[in-house]
């Protein structure tokens, strides 16, 4: 499988964590809606993952300085 640059996973989350503060504020506008559905694909594509939430967890586990998960970090989901 392709891995994405740290960077790109990196600009993504934040993309997703800045949209999800303005759709939340702004009563989930269409075009806000739209930009959050295309940043999500893009993730899960990047990431091999079919749900938004696996593929944050994912994205982040393949950034530099990323700590491994253990089974407590699993057992909690």
């Amino acid at each position: 499988m392709l891995m994405a640059h740290p960077a790109v996973l990196r600009d993504l989350i934040e993309n997703h964590e800045a949209l999800m503060a303005v759709g939340a504020a702004e009563a989930e506008s269409a075009e806000v809606r739209r930009r959050l559905d295309d940043v999500a694909y893009t993730l899960r594509v990047c990431t091999g993952t079919r749900d938004i939430d696996a593929a944050l967890v994912a994205a982040r586990h393949q950034l530099p300085g990323a700590r491994p998960l253990d089974d407590s970090v699993l057992a909690g989901s």
